[in-house]
């Protein structure tokens, strides 16, 4: 759990708040819409700015395939709040406040930015981050594999618009529940291990040759970084060509143009990991052909924290 000291920190931190099944089928009974386990992927599916997902999936381990077929970038970042709070307390005390402080930032106004994040509500410092899928370009899919407890969460995606408007403020969350059934995936076995905290970074043997290889993260610890949130990890190709530095600025929402569509030219987003809390680990599977990658972490001068590392892959 990530606690909020003050309210301009709430404020900026909840910014970055703005963030399943291979067929679902209806429950008669309840109305709900449950995972079938098929090929034990649950499939989440974005056309425009939606999730389509089903509404319950079981406990345990779950593999999360994200279909992205819209034209923009996104992820899906899972947000865990009191279990008291209901999704219409999300949609009437946190978008609109996110909504008047971003638009204030656009136009310069920051000091009124920070008071429109402070109308937040004070349940909102006991939100976590149990984990997601990391950042995915259009006409991509991801597949991460996470373990949840039962309990009622909210996947979102807060990527900006074109006018730097937060992807949630348009619709882009949903809430979930886990159940108490168990779910049974099996956790992963990894080809290759990642760990990532504060004081070393992304630290990794990257693959050297091409293939499809599972990735695990391990979070040695999770704090809050300048822009108020923590620390995750993405896979990123590279063109030949394309400005590391671009890329770099673009992984920092405090940038005016960060976080925001379209991906800089020249990078395509591969999955990842979300955020997760000290202690916790998670799965994605990426195919990776010939060229230059890194895995990068969503944060304000990732190189300088050691969390931009770049590698290059041959064949075999």
């Amino acid at each position: 759990m990530k606690p909020i000291r003050s309210t301009i920190t709430l404020g900026c931190f909840c910014i970055l708040l703005m963030s399943a099944c291979k067929d679902t089928k209806k429950n008669e009974e309840t109305g709900t819409i449950s995972a079938e386990v098929k090929d034990k992927a649950i499939e989440i599916t974005t056309e425009a700015m939606e999730f389509q997902a089903p509404d319950t999936i079981p406990s345990g381990w779950n593999t999360w395939r994200y279909i992205n077929k819209s034209d923009q970038p996104h992820f899906i970042l899972i947000d865990k709040h009191l279990d008291s709070i209901t999704v219409e307390d999300f949609e009437a005390q946190v978008l609109p406040p996110f909504g008047e402080g971003i638009t204030l930032m656009y136009q310069g106004k920051n000091d009124e930015a920070m008071q429109a994040f402070g109308k937040l509500p004070p349940w909102f410092s006991e939100t976590y981050w149990p984990g997601g899928v990391g950042l995915i370009s259009p006409g991509h899919t991801a597949e991460t594999t996470l373990k949840l407890d039962p309990g009622h969460y909210i996947i979102e995606c807060y990527v900006k618009m074109e006018n730097g408007m937060f992807h949630t403020n348009m619709g882009m969350y949903k809430p979930l529940v886990v159940s108490n059934e168990k779910s049974d995936v099996v956790e992963p076995k990894a080809d290759i291990a990642i760990n990532i905290s504060s004081g070393a970074g992304i630290v990794a043997d990257p693959p050297i040759t091409a293939g499809t290889y599972t990735f695990s993260v391990n979070y040695v610890d999770q704090i809050q970084h300048e822009h108020f949130q923590g620390h995750d990890v993405n896979l990123v190709k590279i063109d030949a060509g394309a400005d590391l530095k671009t890329l770099e600025n673009w992984m920092s929402w405090l940038n005016l143009d960060g976080l925001i569509d379209p991906v800089p030219e020249g990078f395509t987003f591969l999955g990842g990991v979300n955020d997760m809390p000290t202690g916790n680990h998670g799965y994605f599977k990426a195919t990776l052909e010939a060229g230059q990658y890194a895995l990068i972490s969503e944060v304000p001068n990732a190189s300088g924290k050691n969390m931009f590392k770049v590698f290059v892959v041959g064949l075999e």
